[in-house]
């Protein structure tokens, strides 16, 4: 009997804070239609350019808000996970915020960044790229959500910012030359998000890899 096509998708989810990425991340890497069937837990590997891994202190510095001084540290760090997407081509990569939470962050400093390099990467390995994006209307009923579980509380304060940022990701997402679905997550379900995702990267051949 012919095995199955082997699932090792792909998939960078991008979107402003309060779109719900990260519980719709863990969510795709459980689904039966994007990883298989699973009869037990294993290791998956979820990727954040959220991660505040270039200062010693909560919420600092990382991937996304980097200095002046730390652009090679941040440069460096995109080509590493290049590189290992690519060296481990054949396994599934979620990804919670990437390169256009990047851009959109530098350009507000006046600093931007070309990341056309790395979608050239990106693009014969299958990467889709999935906007979670909600009503404005919205996020102060999202914002009353998260802060029964956040930390730092403080950072929702001003909902016009991740209004604006939503506009900004917008943009870059329609001139990426991955495959980019808007994804409008108000008032839906975690569970029927991800049948969405599944959907379509079912739809855009996004699940697998074939062969060279």
């Amino acid at each position: 009997m012919t095995p199955p096509p082997k699932l090792c998708p792909k998939v960078i989810l991008e979107g402003t804070r309060l779109t719900g990425k990260t519980d719709l991340a863990f969510a795709l890497n459980e689904h039966p239609r994007v990883v298989g069937p699973r009869r037990y837990r294993y290791h998956s590997p979820l990727v954040s350019a959220e991660w505040c891994g270039f200062t010693n202190r909560p919420w600092g510095r990382g991937l996304i808000n980097f200095e002046p001084a730390e652009e090679e540290l941040a440069l460096e760090t995109y080509r590493t996970w290049a590189r290992m997407f690519e060296l481990q081509r054949y396994y599934s990569w979620i990804v919670d915020r990437f390169h256009l939470s990047t851009q959109a962050f530098q350009a507000r400093a006046g600093r931007r960044y070309d990341f056309g390099w790395l979608e050239d990467r990106l693009r014969p390995l299958n990467f889709g790229l999935v906007l979670c994006v909600r009503d404005p209307d919205t996020f102060p009923e999202a914002r009353l959500e998260r802060l029964a579980v956040s930390g730092n509380p403080a950072q929702y304060d001003d909902l016009s910012v991740f209004v604006r940022e939503q506009e900004e990701l917008r943009a870059l997402a329609a001139r990426s030359t991955l495959p980019v679905l808007e994804l409008e997550v108000s008032r839906r379900s975690v569970a029927e998000l991800a049948d969405v995702v599944a959907d379509w990267l079912a739809e855009n051949d996004l699940l697998g890899l074939r062969d060279e």
